[in-house]
């Protein structure tokens, strides 16, 4: 078990991680704010699905779930349809252009870590990948299972 002042530094680090998560925003086109970006990856990630399942895997309530489903399907990128097992649900699949917004928006932050961790070895890099999917299944994320609906 870590000393308690390496969790203390822990905490530090991840209060300074927001600036990374900051610029890697930047990155993304001016119409795609971070919200619309969830929804997109995550329909990529997980296939169609109900707007419920997605306000499950986003961690927010389904006005807040809405509003970003709108921001999309208004620029084209989903698409709602009845949902056959219940015409009252809808389920949101991506577009031919959503799904080239999703390559556009891998492309630029791909390249943006490319130049930021330039002096990093391949090694290094895995090494921050394992752990980081390590840490997140410590925290039982809900959106690593790749679930459909």
């Amino acid at each position: 078990m870590a000393e308690h002042a390496q969790y203390e530094e822990l905490v530090r680090q991840f209060s300074a991680f927001g600036a990374v998560k900051r610029e890697m925003g930047r990155t993304l086109p001016s119409d795609c704010p971070s919200g619309s970006a969830a929804v997109l990856t995550l329909l990529v990630r997980h296939g169609e699905m109900r707007m419920s399942k997605l306000a499950e895997l986003l961690a927010v309530d389904m006005s807040v779930t809405s509003r970003h489903v709108a921001h999309v399907a208004e620029r084209g990128w989903i698409e709602r349809s009845p949902d056959p097992a219940d015409k009252r649900s809808r389920i949101l699949h991506l577009t031919a252009a959503g799904e080239e917004r999703v390559r556009e928006m891998s492309r630029r932050t791909t390249q943006l870590l490319a130049e930021r961790l330039s002096d990093w070895s391949d090694d290094d890099v895995a090494e921050l990948t394992r752990l980081m999917a390590r840490l997140r299944a410590s925290f039982d994320d809900c959106r690593t299972p790749a679930i459909t609906q």
